[in-house]
């Protein structure tokens, strides 16, 4: 492999990464396959991955970027002139922003049972040449990153300089600290926590419940004969856009919605006094707005597996203790919580903290303040940053790089 290897960035024509190409890699192919937490064996496994930026001579200025849930390996730049909007944390990522690409080599990849790129249910499986479907493995949220971590040493990096994620990618970062202790230097979680609460689980629960009840689910088999179609053209349709809506309040908080919604009508000054009226008042078309965008990008089976990894993970019962689970690593942690965000309060990334304090790990916490609950870690992009350059910086620093 070469000395350095360079992203696939095809131009610069912005001041962030430009224009950029979706990669992909074949993992775990037999007879090596992936053992899951389960037990079960699985592969091979297509990884969808992006990368910014260029690996140092002594490839020690990765860092490697987990998305959430929803999220996928398109995490800065634009893939064409047609694209509305670049990555979904474009701001961040790029020459001079917080993820400095004339740093750091920045990755991204699709995590495993995902719909954009990555295996997941609606791949084709090679046994039967149908998508998996229901018939796709239960994952895990350590199984999404032992991929990662497999893809990562794909690359050629065995130390990674750090990795960083907001809720499910930040329970990434904090399985990866706990599974790889050695692979990695920094580990910086957001608005995440060591386990989904039962709050948690309950709305996981509900959104689940409303794709599965969808008369066109059909117990997961609703592809078409020769392959899945794009998003939003078959299956549990309104199912999953009501799993959308329940979800996207959490990612709010009370301020927010009364901010920029309140009790404004929709299309009237009054109240039309017709119970059919499902988008009466803004709020209400807001999130049939949401519930309609998402089922063009994501698949239904997707979530579910995606949400029911998220409900199994609790790295105390798994290791023990917190302790246990972070007594192996070196790395340094930044952690990160928001005032208003109560899907993953404050008190849960508070809970980490301690663990890591107590377990003698270098830990830097901050609270931060946002109007916008769960989703600041998205949006709240200059407070973010001004954590992150001083933290890698320092982090690189001490590696001798």
């Amino acid at each position: 492999m070469a000395a350095e290897i360079e992203s696939a960035v095809m131009t610069a024509a912005d001041d962030g990464v430009g224009f950029v190409s979706t990669q992909f890699v074949e993992l775990f192919a037999p007879p090596h396959p992936l053992v899951l937490e389960s037990g079960e064996q699985f592969g091979p496994v297509t990884v969808a991955y992006e990368t910014y930026g260029t690996l140092s001579a002594k490839r020690d200025n990765a860092v490697f970027v987990c998305h959430a849930l929803t999220g996928d390996a398109h995490v800065a730049g634009k893939h064409s002139t047609d694209d509305r909007k670049p990555g979904w944390w474009d701001p961040l990522i790029g020459p001079g922003r917080a993820l400095d690409t004339t740093k750091y080599f920045v990755i991204c990849a699709n995590v495993l049972g995902g719909c954009q790129g990555t295996t997941g249910p609606m791949s084709i499986d090679p046994a039967t040449g149908r998508p998996y479907g229901a018939r796709f493995p239960f994952i895990t949220v350590g199984d999404m990153v032992a991929v990662h971590h497999e893809l990562v040493r794909t690359l050629g990096i065995e130390t990674l300089l750090g990795v960083i994620g907001g809720s499910l990618g930040g329970m990434q970062v904090l399985d990866w600290a706990a599974r790889f202790p050695n692979s990695l230097r920094s580990a910086i979680c957001l608005a995440a926590a060591s386990r989904l609460s039962a709050q948690g689980i309950a709305f996981n629960a509900v959104g689940r419940r409303a794709v599965t009840v969808d008369p066109n689910f059909n117990n997961g088999d609703y592809y078409h004969a020769d392959g899945p179609k794009k998003h939003g053209e078959e299956g549990p349709r309104y199912g999953l856009a009501l799993a959308r809506m329940v979800a996207h309040i959490t990612y709010l908080s009370e301020l927010s919605i009364e901010r920029k919604f309140g009790r404004k009508l929709q299309n009237s000054d009054q109240f039309a006094y017709q119970l059919q009226q499902e988008t009466e008042f803004q709020i209400e078309s807001y999130l049939h707005y949401q519930g309609k965008r998402f089922i063009e990008r994501f698949d239904a089976n997707s979530y579910l597996y995606l949400t029911r990894s998220m409900d199994y993970f609790d790295l105390a019962a798994k290791h023990g203790t917190l302790q246990h689970a972070f007594g192996r690593t070196d790395a340094r942690f930044l952690i990160t919580s928001y005032n208003t965000d109560w899907l993953f309060p404050s008190s849960q990334s508070r809970q980490i903290v301690t663990s890591l304090v107590q377990t003698g790990r270098h830990v830097t916490y901050l609270e931060l303040e946002s109007v916008f609950g769960h989703d600041s870690f998205l949006i709240e992009i200059e407070q973010l940053a001004e954590l992150l350059v001083p933290f890698l910086r320092e982090t690189y620093r001490r590696g001798g790089g």
